[in-house]
Formats: C-alpha cells, sequence, structure tokens
C-alpha cells in the first residue's frame, strides 16, 4: 500500500458515504469510516535510531584508528561525530518521507493503532445510545487498518469476523483501490450489524455518513 499524493478524490467520497447511508439502512448501528496519511511524523524515533547508529559507527571507527595505530584529535573527532548527527537530523527534517524507513515495524504498528484508538474517543463513536458504533481505520503510512467496535457489538461479533474485513481492505489497498476497499468493509460490517442490530422505529442517525481524512 503506498501512499497517494490525493488520498481520495470527491468521487469517492460521494461513493463512500452513499455505502455507509446503504449498509445503516437496515441497522441501528452506525459506522464511521477515517483514513490518516500517516500516524506520527516520526521524526523523534528516526532520529534517536540515527544518533545510536552514529554512535555505534563512531565508536568502530575509534578502536579501528586505534588498531591500525591512527591518532585522531579528540576534539576533531568529537567534530565529526557532531556534523554526521547534525546532517543526518536536518535530512530527517527535510525529508519526513524517510523517516518512517528507521523506525521499527512494532513500533510503527503500535503508533497506528493508538490513533485508531484515538479516532474512535475523538469521533463519538464511542457515544451511540446503544453502544454499537464501528470505526474502520486506514493509516497509509504504517499500511496498517483496523476495525474498532464498541462494546455492544464485541458481545456479539468475534475478533475473527474483524480479522477478515481487515485482511479483505488492505488487500484492496496493496492494490491501490482503497475506495473500493472502503466500500467493501462498509458493506461486510453492515451486514453484521444488520443481523445483531436490526433497526428500529426511532432509530437515528448518531455519526455523519462520510470518510474523514486526516
Amino acid at each position: 500500500m503506498r501512499t497517494p499524493v490525493q488520498t481520495m478524490s470527491a468521487e469517492d467520497h460521494a461513493r463512500i458515504a452513499e455505502a455507509i447511508r446503504a449498509a445503516e439502512k437496515d441497522t441501528a448501528g452506525e459506522i464511521y469510516c477515517v483514513v490518516a496519511r500517516s500516524s506520527d511524523s516520526y521524526f523523534f524515533p528516526a532520529g534517536f535510531m540515527i544518533l545510536a547508529t552514529i554512535l555505534i559507527l563512531s565508536l568502530a571507527v575509534a578502536f579501528g584508528l586505534e588498531y591500525w595505530w591512527v591518532s585522531v584529535r579528540a576534539p576533531v573527532f568529537v567534530a565529526a561525530q557532531l556534523l554526521a548527527a547534525a546532517s543526518a537530523l536536518i535530512l530527517l527534517w527535510l525529508v519526513p518521507s524517510a523517516r518512517i524507513l528507521l523506525v521499527p515495524r512494532g513500533l510503527r504498528y503500535r503508533r497506528a493503532h493508538d490513533n485508531a484508538s484515538k479516532q474512535f474517543l475523538a469521533r463519538n463513536v464511542h457515544l451511540t445510545s446503544e453502544r454499537t458504533g464501528v470505526l474502520i481505520f486506514v493509516s497509509l503510512a504504517e499500511r496498517y487498518a483496523a476495525v474498532v467496535a464498541d462494546a455492544g457489538i464485541n458481545q456479539h461479533v468475534p475478533q475473527e469476523a474483524w480479522d477478515d474485513v481487515i485482511r479483505e481492505l488492505t488487500a484492496h489497498a496493496r492494490q491501490d483501490r482503497l475506495p473500493d476497499g472502503f466500500v467493501r468493509a462498509i458493506a461486510t460490517v453492515g451486514s453484521m450489524l444488520v443481523t445483531h442490530f436490526p433497526i428500529s422505529s426511532d432509530d437515528i442517525n448518531e455519526l455523519d455518513d462520510h470518510l474523514v481524512e486526516i
């Protein structure tokens, strides 16, 4: 999954909004969609990795110079370290896309996972009257997707069902068909909600029916 210059077109937004309305037509559940370009700037984690690498390499160079009896004055050696560190940090600042390449996969996953949880709360998906909100979340830079369901739904739908939705969504994303992936995921989630939470006569739409890009 690569990050496009423009994540979603106006037409894509309209398709996804219509898919949400169609999925919610016969259910009391609520579906909300968020796509993030990235879940963190990663400047500080990447900077830490760069500085740690420079330190390790400089120690290796110092031992090598000592082994070959090459004398380098301490101020010169320290100045070279500082110059290398400053140059690397400036490069990271100027080229944000390079940062995530230096960050361990586990950290990228945790940041994206935390962002999904944050969006679930920030978008009030947890405040539906019957606790039947579902967030479909994608973070492009981390190649991460999640379905976050409220307590009322998780009592009825196993995690394996959400995992299937995520697999299909990420498969579409890898083919640069993210809008299609969202439409399909929304339809699948909607069918689950209809089964367990059919619509009632006094049902109201509690969440906006559109995709949010952050």
